[in-house]
């Protein structure tokens, strides 16, 4: 009753399945509460099989609201294989519309590998990684900026070290028809998505696809694309469901991220001004943009300038910063 995951759905039938992964909580105004995870699983006989996630962090809408749609159009005369869908993974904190789970601050994204026992961030983490993931050849995790940030538009993969498995899920990753790629190396001890898919045996695959805590035409039509793109390419499904073909498909830019010379960060409170967006290349000292003080209207704004060249992946969207705070980061061109 105080410890463990409930789950009524069975992984080795045929059909089509909405359910929840309940998740005991104790709080004050409900002491058997339980954390209700929504969860559908669509599967008809043998082939491929996918995760597709949104929710890790629950002010990023664009996989949210791409996957609902997914649940309501499809059937599992329509596929072949199988396929898993937690839209609102971290729900506690996709029902607060925030990064971060408001029962215990937890940050989903930096708690994998989790806690059966654990608080509630911790319990969601472990059972996606050791009951959901293992069951997967591929996991599809659905990320943006969130509320604070926007994001370039991209697709992301972990690189695992192994060339084989790396050489899939680039393959994947290109499929997905992103304007750009990003292959991270943060290490399968890392506490993150990706270190979970890699430590659990199936190729793990990322993207951002938008910010602001909102969606846009746009976002969700990339986002669409994507999710389209790679069950098309798995062999799960044999047409679109949530996007439109495009008349000339997108080749990907793989772009690397590294030190923290792509950073520019507050070092200090202020208000921030950016010189650039998002998508744009800029060069070793340019002119990032301008650090005000509104309570000293007579010192001129501290210039911020990049310390290498790329292209802008992040610009902060809060024009209120503290020490600290990120407020562009750039990517180089692979």
């Amino acid at each position: 009753m105080h410890t463990g995951t409930y789950f009524d759905i069975d992984w080795t039938r045929d059909g089509k399945f909405v359910g929840f992964a309940g998740f005991p909580y104790s709080i004050d105004r409900s002491p058997y509460y339980q954390i209700k995870v929504p969860v559908c699983r669509i599967r008809n006989g043998e082939g491929a099989s996918i995760v597709l996630m949104a929710g890790n962090h629950g002010d990023e809408y664009e996989g949210e609201l791409t996957l609902l749609k997914l649940i309501r159009l499809v059937e599992a005369a329509d596929i072949k294989g199988a396929i898993t869908i937690l839209p609102a993974a971290n729900l506690p904190a996709v029902m607060a519309a925030r990064r971060c789970s408001p029962f215990d601050g937890g940050n989903m994204n930096r708690v994998f590998p989790g806690n059966p026992a654990g608080l509630p961030t911790q319990r969601i983490a472990w059972f996606i990684e050791h009951e959901v993931l293992p069951r997967h050849d591929v996991l599809l995790d659905i990320h943006s900026g969130g509320t604070s940030m926007d994001h370039l538009v991209c697709s992301l993969m972990e690189t695992s070290r192994e060339a084989e498995r790396d050489a899939k899920a680039l393959k994947l990753l290109k499929a997905m028809a992103m304007p750009y790629g990003i292959i991270a190396d943060n290490g399968r001890d890392s506490p993150t998505s990706m270190a979970a898919a890699l430590r659990s045996g199936c190729i793990g695959l990322s993207g951002e696809f938008g910010g602001g805590g909102t969606v846009t035409p746009r976002t969700m039509a990339l986002t669409g694309r994507a999710v389209d793109n790679l069950l098309l390419a798995l062999g799960i499904t044999r047409r679109r469901y949530v996007s439109v073909e495009e008349a000339r498909p997108t080749e990907t830019q793989i772009v690397t991220q590294g030190p923290q010379t792509l950073f520019v960060y507050a070092e200090r409170e202020g208000w921030f001004e950016p010189a650039v967006d998002i998508g744009d290349m800029v060069e070793e000292g340019q002119v990032a943009g301008w650090l005000h003080d509104l309570e000293r209207p007579l010192e001129a704004p501290l210039e911020l300038r990049f310390r290498a060249g790329g292209i802008v992946l992040t610009r902060r969207l809060h024009t209120h910063s503290q020490s600290g705070d990120t407020l562009i980061n750039i990517a180089q061109l692979g």
